[in-house]
């Protein structure tokens, strides 16, 4: 028995008696037996019951829209180029019959993924419908759409190119035939039965009689490879950003910036991220809006650190700026008694007022106006804390081509 366990200790998510355990089992299997380790293995998920699955392998994964895992799977595939590695791509019924282009195209093309279809008759999330891939007999049983026939997906993958398409229902075979599918140099799928016990069968032998066991089809193909030609990176064209000021940073820091949309939020944290640069720190930056961009909250989280950022995770803030109520109401809960917090005076209550001992108020919007607030609040924590030189600051807008109205809110905040 293998030491190196593809599956991870989390329990299975699933209903009670649902058949998907029973797959990811006997996948974990396939694979150790095959000798795969949990590092050769990049598991590809679905949305619905079959998506549920990330958890429980101990591998790579990769959790892609709701029909889409294939295209995914076909890119990492394509992109690692490695025989020793292998893909597994799993989706229900319900994602083949809304991606199902994905897949002929995957299997027309025969790259070197393995498809797992868990094809419990029906879309188990959304309260059991029929999908595409509901066998007749079973859709007799429901007195649905007897008249539309369903997709054979493994005759149409097997038509379109698939080097290795087959079916099982019986429990027995199950680690064998995904054996025999992952060993498949090109594009494999296997269609499982698996029960679902909320709106189907309660029984595997009721499961059973709706699904015909199918004959394994194979293509003799080579599998198609990527075709990688040498070019210069878009990297080597951008401009060096040399660091010419100094920092106080010993560690790492991170920084929230909260305000309302078209406050200049994410602006003022570009902005901080490539003072940090300029600093001679390492500097991430990533934004949070809401879909109407123009109304509501807007945050941006900024870390900076002596050491490259792997992880830009920013759950406990050292330094939190907030310039508006909708900025306020969204990062209140991640303040620490830690949290250096700098806000508007607009904001001053009891509330506020109370955080901790760490708590600035400014005129931030009033001297700089709503678009300029975020940056003067920073302009004013760089000079007051001493983190980084407001030089470095200026430096950052000043190829802006909004520099000279960039540059007032700076100085705004450095009156304040």
């Amino acid at each position: 028995m293998t030491k190196n366990k593809i599956l991870s200790k989390a329990k299975m998510p699933f209903c009670q008696g649902c058949g998907h355990g029973i797959i990811v089992r006997n996948i974990a299997k396939a694979m150790e037996q095959l000798g795969y380790t949990k590092h050769d293995t990049i598991i590809v998920s679905d949305i619905g019951c079959s998506g549920l699955v990330d958890p429980l392998f101990d591998t790579h994964s990769i959790h892609g829209l709701h029909g889409r895992a294939p295209a995914l799977g076909v890119g990492v595939s394509l992109g690692l180029d490695n025989r020793d590695k292998k893909v597994i791509i799993i989706q229900g019924d319900g994602g083949v019959t809304i991606g199902l282009q994905h897949v002929l195209e995957a299997a027309r093309r025969n790259i070197d993924v393995t498809l797992v279809v868990m094809n419990n008759l029906l879309y188990g999330m959304t309260g059991g419908q029929i999908s595409g891939l509901s066998t007749q007999k079973f859709k007799e049983q429901k007195n649905f759409e007897v008249d539309v026939p369903p997709f054979e997906i493994v005759k149409l993958a097997h038509a379109s190119g698939a080097a290795y398409s087959a079916r099982a229902t019986s429990i027995k075979t199950y680690t064998e035939v995904l054996k025999e599918a992952i060993e498949v140099n090109g594009f494999s799928i296997v269609e499982f039965s698996s029960l679902c016990t909320s709106y189907a069968f309660k029984k595997l032998d009721e499961l059973q009689e709706v699904f015909e066991e199918a004959e394994v089809y194979k293509n003799e193909r080579i599998p198609v490879k990527a075709h990688r030609n040498e070019k210069s990176s878009l990297l080597d064209r951008l401009q060096r950003i040399e660091s010419d000021f100094d920092s106080k940073v010993k560690n790492k820091i991170g920084v929230v910036l909260a305000g309302s949309a078209g406050g200049g939020v994410q602006s003022a944290a570009k902005l901080l991220a490539t003072t940090g640069m300029f600093s001679g720190l390492h500097s991430t930056m990533k934004g949070e809006y809401p879909v109407t961009v123009g109304t509501g909250f807007s945050i941006a989280e900024v870390i900076l650190s002596k050491t490259p950022v792997n992880y830009t995770g920013l759950e406990e803030p050292d330094v939190v700026i907030v310039v508006s109520e909708d900025g306020w109401d969204k990062v209140k809960g991640n303040i620490t008694e830690k949290s250096i917090v700098i806000m508007d005076n607009s904001l001053k209550n009891e509330e506020t007022e109370n955080i901790n001992d760490k708590t600035v108020f400014g005129d931030f919007n009033r001297k700089a106006g709503k678009r300029g607030a975020a940056l003067a609040a920073l302009g004013y924590w760089l000079q007051d804390s001493g983190t980084m030189d407001v030089g470095a600051l200026k430096k950052s807008v000043s190829s802006h081509k909004y520099s000279t109205v960039l540059l007032k809110a700076i100085d705004a905040g450095l009156e304040i």
